[in-house]
């Protein structure tokens, strides 16, 4: 076991968000050294003062450490909370302290604001919520952000991006210590997928604003989702929305925020997402219903917008082993 492991502090503060608490309560918090054989995390929850916090559910979390257990904590994990508010100095001065004698700090989600108001990860690579990466950026323009992977492990400073990418930290954090089959085993107790790669991709939705039932884009979307396996082309676009292609392209851009090139392959990609997620088609055959044409082309997009592939894509959200996805 990493011989800075065994005591976690998890830091909470006003309107934590209770999934990624719940997150590291479950996978450190809880006793396996029975059921293991091995000696496993001790967990404390701890708040300024100790003192009682919300969360972003209106739950109260209770009989809390305070912030002095920071000082014997071997791994220190911020959770994130939903509240818009500087994290207090005192708890600033704790990480720095834990962080000078050896500690691993952990940040979840948005947790990652209060390690970088530290200074410590000046110069260092982190990531956050997408969500929250373009005023992060601005706030902390020293951290090297990367906000198109799961999670960053960047040796003494771990970061991980929202949600579900909170597991997977959690889980490189267990495997770093025990080994894969001792993280394997908590993740088929939480059931999710034993291993993700930190590198892998946040798998973002991009959302379209709501449009108006009379707007003149709304039935050329509609049409242009509903024929993602053919060739579309702009010129195709504009004359069902009644513009010239220049006028379409500048009022696309300024209404989405991307080119109607650019969206399409969003939708594509999207559409070859679901299609491995849910439906049994070969790769080829996603590729060519998704307008890809190709298994190459497929790969190609998913390594670039991903960092993962068709194959590897459809073995995580579906269970299925390496030889059932070659089969």
């Amino acid at each position: 076991m990493h011989q800075k492991a065994a005591n976690v502090a998890i830091v909470v503060s006003g309107g934590v968000t209770l999934f990624e608490f719940g997150v590291a309560m479950d996978v450190f918090g809880l006793d396996r050294s029975a059921a293991y054989g091995v000696p496993w995390y001790t967990a404390k929850a701890c708040s300024l003062g100790g003192r009682a916090v919300s969360t972003d559910s209106g739950l109260s979390l209770g009989r809390l450490s305070g912030f002095d257990a920071l000082r014997t904590a071997d791994t220190v994990i911020v959770a994130p909370t939903d509240a818009v508010t500087p994290p207090p100095q005192r708890l600033l001065s704790e990480l720095r302290a834990a962080h000078r004698r050896g500690a691993r700090l952990v940040s979840l989600c948005n947790g990652a604001a209060v390690l970088a108001a530290t200074g410590l990860l000046d110069g260092r690579h982190a990531t956050t919520h997408w969500e929250d990466c373009a005023e992060f950026a601005a706030q902390y323009p020293l951290v090297q952000l990367d906000p198109g992977v799961l999670y960053v492990d960047d040796g003494d400073i771990l970061t991980a991006a929202g949600s579900a990418a909170c597991i997977d930290l959690c889980l490189h954090i267990v495997r770093s210590d025990y080994g894969s089959e001792i993280a394997a085993r908590v993740a088929r107790e939480l059931v999710v997928p034993p291993f993700r790669e930190g590198g892998q991709a946040q798998f973002i939705e991009t959302p379209l604003p709501r449009l108006d039932p009379g707007d003149p884009f709304l039935e050329v979307l509609a049409w242009a989702q509903g024929h993602l396996a053919a060739p579309i082309t702009i010129a195709e676009l504009a004359r069902r929305a009644a513009m010239s292609q220049r006028n379409f392209a500048r009022r696309f851009q300024e209404s989405f925020g991307v080119t109607p090139y650019q969206w399409i392959l969003r939708q594509r990609l999207q559409l070859a997402r679901r299609l491995l997620e849910t439906s049994d088609l070969s790769i080829d055959a996603v590729a060519d219903a998704s307008g890809f044409v190709t298994a190459a082309n497929l790969r190609a997009r998913f390594t670039e917008d991903l960092q993962t592939t068709p194959s590897a894509y459809r073995r995580i959200f579906r269970g299925e082993s390496e030889e059932a996805v070659a089969a």
